[in-house]
């Protein structure tokens, strides 16, 4: 499998996953033929079309640092607000419309799409579900597949810090990330094997496209995978933020992790396998409670508030975050740990208040 992880290192590429809403009803709006029409494609970032025709995902440019990729993706949040509202509509950043009716939804008509649609039926027709990618680049594919598997044990608290999706089709559901159930039902989801080299990882990508079960390893949306056409291992765990300074405060903890795993690699440190049902396990722990439950830190079990863990973690990485010129947008994560989740915000705007009270506030909040 041809890569290019050829560098340079710790660039970082952020994607959002947005949803388009009616001004007057506040449900999503099938509006992206018309953002993608009014979108100018010399602009630095893009604007590029999901499954359903309510939501658009916008990325950055790949960029140097965390700096440039911030300032891009305010950016791109900016026209996309400003086209949004010229054809009639506004843009909501959750991992879940609060009300939104996934047999409302239609289907964006390009290839994919139909395709994903006709071989999954129903499982596709709930995919009304936002989350924040993002990309690192890395030097070497082996260190690549490294950082991979080190990122695996880390995955549920770093869902636990970004869940902001306590509602589905108008239910408080209990649940802090309900789009976390809702996209297990898809196939090659959810924590990735522990693959051990590239080597391993190439050949049962290509065993699955040999055996027809895949085009190609773009179809494997693991929570952490590496992606060789990029020459990055992308973070695919969190929620969509609905304020843009969480959603760099999660690419800061990103790069960080990306950078430590390196230099492990670097200094031969051996990888520790953490069996997968240990990682899922927890994971599940993290939908439910978010940062207001317990997790258990692995490797070594033992269990312990997940907010104990995140500030632990933060506190991990803070060299890694100085070295990269990322200290102040990781400390940003403590906010979120001491100040609460998205999640927890919404919940907390709901009490006292209606369903249409917390979308006009999730608006309000997704404006740059």
């Amino acid at each position: 499998m041809e890569h290019s992880f050829t560098g340079p290192r710790f660039t970082l590429g952020i994607e959002e996953e947005l949803v388009l809403v009616d001004p007057e009803t506040l449900l999503p709006a099938h509006g992206i033929e018309a953002i993608l029409a009014d979108t100018d494609p010399d602009a630095p970032g893009e604007v590029k079309p999901e499954l359903m025709q309510s939501v658009l995902e916008i990325c950055t440019d790949p960029c140097p640092d965390l700096g440039a990729a911030a300032e891009q993706l305010a950016q791109v949040r900016r026209r996309v607000r400003a086209s949004a509202e010229r054809n009639g509509m506004l843009t909501v950043a959750a991992g879940t419309h609060p009300t939104g009716l996934t047999s409302d939804q239609r289907i964006v008509d390009r290839p994919r799409y139909r395709e994903l649609v006709d071989e999954l039926g129903w499982i596709a027709h709930q995919e009304l579900i936002f989350g924040t990618h993002v990309h690192v680049g890395v030097k070497g594919a082996d260190r690549a597949m490294y950082v991979t598997d080190g990122i695996r044990r880390h995955l549920p608290l770093l869902l636990a810090i970004s869940a902001n999706s306590p509602l589905w089709q108008g239910e408080v559901t209990g649940l802090m990330s309900t789009r976390t159930p809702i996209f297990r039902h898809f196939p090659r989801v959810g924590i990735p094997p522990h693959y051990g080299s590239w080597e391993i990882f190439e050949s049962r990508v290509e065993m699955m496209m040999r055996a027809g079960a895949i085009p190609d390893y773009s179809f494997l949306w693991w929570d952490v995978r590496p992606h060789p056409n990029f020459g990055t291992v992308e973070l695919r765990i969190f929620d969509q933020q609905t304020r843009i300074e969480d959603t760099v405060a999660l690419a800061a903890l990103s790069v960080c992790l990306v950078h430590r795993y390196t230099a492990n690699f670097d200094e031969g440190k051996p990888m520790v396998e953490v069996p997968t049902e240990l990682i899922d396990d927890n994971k599940v722990r993290a939908a439910i409670k978010g940062l207001d439950g317990d997790l258990v830190d692995l490797p070594d079990p033992r269990s312990a508030p997940a907010s104990e863990l995140a500030h632990e973690l933060v506190t991990e990485l803070e060299p890694d975050a100085r070295e990269l010129g990322c200290f102040d947008a990781l400390e940003v994560v403590r906010g979120i740990i001491d100040g609460g989740t998205g999640a927890r915000r919404q919940l907390e705007v709901l009490e006292g208040a209606g369903n249409e009270d917390l979308i006009r506030y999730l608006c309000e909040e997704t404006t740059v």
